[in-house]
């Protein structure tokens, strides 16, 4: 039957799914062990989820489970697009996807380490940033001693690369 002949009052209302980490088109869904190991820890969450829903009006319960759903869809889409990035395969002495790399910014004596992970596993509070973001980008290739300039909007910051790790 279409939508059209069911009445008002049985309409479903479409949940509003909150995007993923933002993937600019053409990019690669690069992703570390550990981030592929969240995708999927996270996909069992959601199935966990409802199986263990606990509503007993039915109209909620499955906009509820529509609401899951779409963000399973979402999660299975980067799933199914993941590109595994296994770190002996990299260049040990170069700033590549899943680096730890430790910076001196500017003249400060202090030392801060980043890792270069995936969109969807990127946490400034943790010190995981996108290989997408722009500090990975210019520190991508460059090796311990280098120097890379950030240009923001009223000032430069510069980085001094100290160690990389995998």
């Amino acid at each position: 039957m279409s939508r059209g002949f069911v009445r008002e009052e049985d309409q479903e209302e479409i949940p509003m799914v909150p995007p993923r980490a933002h993937l600019p088109n053409g990019a690669i869904n690069y992703v570390t062990p550990n981030g592929y190991l969240e995708l999927q820890t996270e996909k069992k969450a959601l199935i966990n989820e409802i199986e263990q829903l606990e509503i007993s009006d039915e109209k909620e319960r499955r906009i509820m489970v529509n609401f899951i759903n779409a963000k399973l869809g979402l999660l299975n889409e980067r799933i199914a697009s993941a590109k595994l990035i296994d770190f002996k395969d990299q260049i040990l002495d170069t700033v590549r996807f899943g680096a730890k790399v430790s910076v001196k910014i500017n003249e400060s004596k202090t030392v801060n380490s980043y890792q270069i992970v995936g969109v969807d596993e990127s946490n400034i509070a943790i010190n995981k940033i996108s290989y997408v973001s722009p500090i990975a980008k210019m520190l991508n290739g460059k090796k311990v001693g280098d120097t890379v300039i950030l240009q923001l909007a009223k000032e430069q910051r510069q980085f001094k690369i100290v160690a990389i790790t995998y």
